[in-house]
């Protein structure tokens, strides 16, 4: 992955603050919350591979919004990797350091986000070459509190809180120091998905973005 490349999503996400974290018990159930979520301003999407047939799903929203930033989450190996590259996928998330997605992922000249949950791991994940750090699951890594305390000692390293980062915890985590945030069940409701109800992530969307913006 070239440099640029990485410069380029960090300014993006910056400037977007909001990635949506999709994971529904089906692709159909995906679909439908990316173009709700599009459809209520979001610029950026992260397709995890826990959601079946997650690849085919990005590979829509890559074809179909090319304007927006679509990721692949929960990205675990190295055929994950693979296949969210050949869909389309313009970054990749894991939860911790998956065991040669980084290789993958600059094979495919994609930026890698990676997680981690102390200090060194953060540390390391930074060192290894990756673009922005998933801290994760950063609510019971301590929230804002443990974000401030990370970014206290390495303040040069951009940081993505994620798991049980809500609308109403996400100015928090931005005076905090964090560069971005991920955002999953508390934006994206999967019984609003399943009952066809756009109205919650429509409401949702919309006090993540006042509390951005504030």
């Amino acid at each position: 992955m070239s440099e640029n490349r990485a410069e380029a999503l960090r300014a993006r996400l910056e400037a977007i603050k909001v990635v949506p974290v999709i994971r529904t018990p089906s692709a159909d159930l995906a679909i439908r919350a990316c173009e709700w979520l599009l459809d209520a301003g979001m610029q950026a999407l992260e397709l995890t591979f826990t959601t079946p047939d997650a690849h085919r799903v990005i590979e829509t929203f890559a074809r179909t919004a090319p304007d927006a930033l679509i990721g692949a989450g929960t990205v675990r190996t190295p055929a994950q990797a693979i296949a969210a590259a050949g869909a389309g996928a313009r970054f990749l998330v894991s939860p911790g350091a998956a065991p040669g997605v980084a290789e993958a992922a600059a094979a495919a000249g994609l930026p890698y986000l990676p997680g981690a949950a102390t200090p060194s791991e953060v540390e390391a994940r930074w060192a290894a070459g990756a673009a922005i750090v998933k801290i994760f699951p950063a609510r019971e890594c301590g929230g804002p509190g443990f974000l401030k305390a990370i970014k206290s000692v390495y303040p040069e390293i951009p940081l993505m809180p994620t798991g049980g980062v809500s609308p109403e915890t996400a100015k928090a985590y931005l005076d905090a120091g964090a560069l971005c945030l991920g955002m999953g069940g508390e934006l994206v409701s999967v019984p609003a998905l399943k009952a066809n109800d756009p109205g919650p992530v429509r409401e949702a969307v919309a006090r993540a973005f006042a509390a951005v913006n504030s």
